[in-house]
C-alpha cells in the first residue's frame, strides 16, 4: 500500500506513526508545508508568553527520527502540488461566468491556478523532484505531476473491423446500441451519443449513461425493444466546499449552434434563510424564448445544488417548460428548502420574462446595450451602504424603498436597474413600468455582474 498524508503536526504525524505500526511494508509519504512535521501547536501560546523558553521544546518528534524509526518518507517544506489549465476557464461544459466561484475558492485555499497555460515539458530536477516547463517560459518544481489530458474513445479495434466511426472518433450506434455491423453492439465511453437538447452527435463519457447503454444493449440482443434516448450531460463535481453541477445545453453551445434561447440568473439559498446553515447558490437557467422549454441549467454553491440540478435534469428529459417549473411541487421543510424552491423561483423569473411581466437582460446583453448606446442610465436600487461597497460603473443610487418618492430623480430614456440578486430590481422595474418608463432589470443583479467580472 502507498499512503500519502497531507499535513503533519498532531493529526498527520499520528496517522503516519500509527500506519507504520499497522503495516511495516507500506510506503508512507507525509507532506507538510512548514519546516517541522511533528509540532506541538497547543504549546505555542506558552512559548509566545515566555513560559516555554526554547522553540525546540515544541518539536514532538525530530524529522530524522520520523524517517529512521518510523521509515516515513517525510517531506517538510512541501506545498500544493499548482493547477495549469490549458483553457481560459475551469470545467469546459460550464459557461465561463459560472466557474468564477470555483476559481475564487481554489485560490483562497492556496492553489496557484494558471488559466490559459500550457505545459510544454516535464523534466527531472534535483533531489528526485520534477521540473514543469510552461509555455510562457516559467517553471514549477514539484514532487508529483498529475496529467489530465481528456478522454478519447478507444475505438481502434472497431475501426480496424470496419465499423462506422463518428467525427470525434467514437463508434456510431443506433438507439439499441447496435453498430453498423448488426451483430456487434457497443456501449460506454467508446460510443457516439446524441445530445438530448441540441440533437448533435458527440462524445459524453459519463457513468450513468454508460450504465443505461449497457442495459439497453443487452435488452436489444435478447429481443427487448428498448431504446437509448440520448445524453444530456448531467454532471457534478466538488471543489473544496463548493459543488458545481450542470445539465443540458450550455449557453456557449447554444450560441455556437445558432439555437434561439434566453438566459436567467438567480441566487437563492439552499433552504429557508431563518434556519441555521443556509448557503447561497448561483443558478443559471437556459430556456426556449418561444415555448419556454427548459434547455439547460448550471449551479454552483453548497448543499442543495445536486437536488436542484437533478430536478431540472428531469424537466429537460420530460420536455417541460419554465411554466411547469412554476407549478413544480417539491419537498419543503425549513432544513431542506423554501416554500418557493429555487426551481420554482427559476420558473417564476423565466415565465415572467416570457409574459413581459419583468423585462430582463443578462450581464452580457447589458454590456452590448451599453456599447450600442441603447441604455441611457444605470440605477442601483440597493441601500446606500451596499452601493458604497461596490456598484456598476456610472450607476446612480436610488434605493427601492425610496423610489416612489424620488421618481423625479430617475433619468429619462431607457433605464437598466439592478439590486444584489434580482428581487429588488424586479420590484423597481414594476414601479418604473407603472410610471411609463422604459426599463429592464439586470438578471441576477450585482452578484451576476461580479460573476462576469471574474471571468479571465
Amino acid at each position: 500500500m502507498k499512503l500519502v498524508i497531507v499535513g503533519g503536526v498532531a493529526g498527520g504525524a499520528s496517522a503516519a506513526a500509527r500506519a507504520r505500526r499497522l503495516d511495516e511494508k507500506a510506503e508512507i509519504v507525509i507532506l507538510e508545508r512548514g519546516p517541522d512535521l511533528s509540532f506541538a501547536n497547543c504549546g505555542l501560546p506558552y512559548y509566545l508568553g515566555g513560559e516555554i523558553q526554547q522553540r525546540t521544546k515544541l518539536l514532538v518528534t525530530p524529522l530524522e527520527r520520523l524517517r529512521v524509526r518510523y521509515k516515513l518518507d517525510a517531506r517538510p517544506g512541501s506545498e500544493g502540488i499548482t493547477l495549469v489549465e490549458r483553457n481560459r476557464q475551469l470545467l469546459m461544459p460550464f459557461d465561463s461566468e459560472m466557474t468564477t466561484p470555483l476559481v475564487k475558492v481554489m485560490r483562497a485555499k492556496g492553489v496557484e491556478l494558471i488559466l490559459g497555460g500550457k505545459v510544454v515539458a516535464i523534466e527531472s530536477a534535483n533531489d528526485d523532484l520534477l521540473r514543469v516547463r510552461l509555455g510562457d517560459g516559467s517553471t514549477r518544481t514539484c514532487g508529483l505531476v498529475l496529467a489530465g489530458i481528456g478522454v478519447e474513445p478507444e475505438s481502434h479495434l472497431a475501426s480496424e473491423c470496419g465499423l462506422e466511426i463518428g467525427a470525434r472518433g467514437a463508434i456510431r450506434v443506433d438507439g439499441g446500441m447496435r453498430t453498423s455491423d448488426p451483430d456487434i453492439y457497443a456501449a460506454g465511453d467508446v460510443v457516439e451519443v446524441i445530445d438530448t437538447v441540441t440533437r448533435q452527435a458527440g462524445v459524453v463519457p459519463l457513468g450513468g449513461p454508460a450504465n443505461r447503454q449497457g442495459r439497453i444493449a443487452a435488452d436489444h440482443i435478447f429481443g427487448k425493444k428498448t431504446s437509448y434516448r440520448g445524453t444530456q450531460g448531467t454532471a457534478i463535481v466538488r471543489v473544496f466546499d463548493l459543488t458545481a453541477a450542470c445539465t443540458g445545453a450550455s449557453e456557449k453551445s447554444l450560441k455556437k449552434l445558432g439555437i434561439p434561447h434566453r438566459a436567467a440568473y438567480l441566487h437563492p439559498a439552499n433552504h429557508a434563510g431563518y434556519y441555521p446553515g443556509a448557503r447561497q447558490m448561483s443558478l443559471k437557467i437556459l430556456f426556449d424564448p418561444d415555448q419556454g422549454k427548459v434547455l439547460g441549467a448550471q449551479a454552483v454553491g453548497g448543499e442543495g445544488v445536486d437536488k436542484r440540478i437533478d430536478v431540472l435534469a428531469m424537466a429537460i428529459q420530460g420536455k417541460m417548460t419554465v411554466y411547469d417549473l412554476e407549478e413544480a411541487e417539491l419537498c419543503y421543510a425549513p432544513p431542506y428548502g423554501s416554500a418557493k424552491d429555487p426551481v420554482n423561483m427559476a420558473g417564476f423569473i423565466c415565465a415572467g420574462i416570457l409574459r413581459g411581466d419583468q423585462p430582463q437582460v443578462t450581464v452580457a446583453e447589458l454590456n452590448a446595450l451599453l456599447v450600442q448606446g441603447a441604455i441611457g442610465s444605470l440605477v442601483d436600487v440597493r441601500g446606500a451602504d451596499e452601493f458604497e461597497r461596490g456598484h456598476l460603473p456610472g450607476a446612480i443610487n436610488l434605493p427601492v424603498d425610496e423610489l416612489r418618492g424620488r421618481l423625479s430623480e430617475v433619468p429619462s430614456g431607457r433605464i437598466a436597474v439592478y439590486c444584489q440578486v434580482g428581487m429588488r430590481g424586479y420590484l423597481a422595474t414594476r414601479i418604473l413600468m407603472a410610471d411609463n418608463r422604459e426599463v429592464v432589470n439586470l438578471s441576477g443583479g450585482y452578484h451576476a455582474w461580479e460573476l462576469f467580472q471574474g471571468v479571465e
